[in-house]
C-alpha cells in the first residue's frame, strides 16, 4: 500500500526514508527472532513501554539516532554501519634479517655524517 503511494507521488527522499526505516525494522525483527525475544522482552531490555517499541517496530515511526543506538546496545549489533576514514594503512611486509648488522651500519653512517658536518 505505501509503496504504491510512493510510486505515484515519486518523492525519492520519502521513498529512501521508508526503505531504510523498513530495513532497520526488518533487521531488528530478525535479531529478536534469533534471540527468541518478544517485543515485550525487547521493551523491557530497552526500559521502554511495550506500546512505544511496538510503534518503533511497525516501520512507520521516524526512528531517532538515539533510539537506534539504544537498540544496537541492547541487541549487541550494528544497525547503522559507517566506515571510518582511513588516514593511514599499515601493511606488514615481513621481518628484517640481519638487524644487528643494519643497526651497526646505521650507527656508522650517523657517525660519518656527524664527522663530515664538523
Amino acid at each position: 500500500m505505501i509503496t504504491d503511494w510512493l510510486d505515484q507521488n515519486g518523492d525519492p527522499e520519502i521513498k529512501s526514508f521508508v526503505s531504510k526505516n523498513l530495513a532497520i525494522v526488518d533487521q531488528v525483527h530478525q535479531v529478536l527472532a534469533d534471540k527468541e525475544w518478544s517485543q515485550a522482552d525487547f521493551a523491557k531490555a530497552m526500559d521502554k513501554r511495550p506500546s512505544e517499541v511496538s510503534k518503533w517496530l511497525s516501520g512507520m515511526h521516524n526512528l531517532t539516532l538515539k533510539s537506534i543506538i539504544k537498540m544496537e546496545t541492547v541487541l549487541g549489533i550494528d544497525i547503522i554501519h559507517t566506515e571510518p576514514k582511513k588516514e593511514f594503512e599499515y601493511v606488514f611486509l615481513g621481518m628484517v634479517e640481519n638487524q644487528e648488522a643494519l643497526a651497526n651500519q646505521a650507527v656508522e653512517y650517523q657517525e660519518s655524517s656527524y664527522a663530515l658536518a664538523m
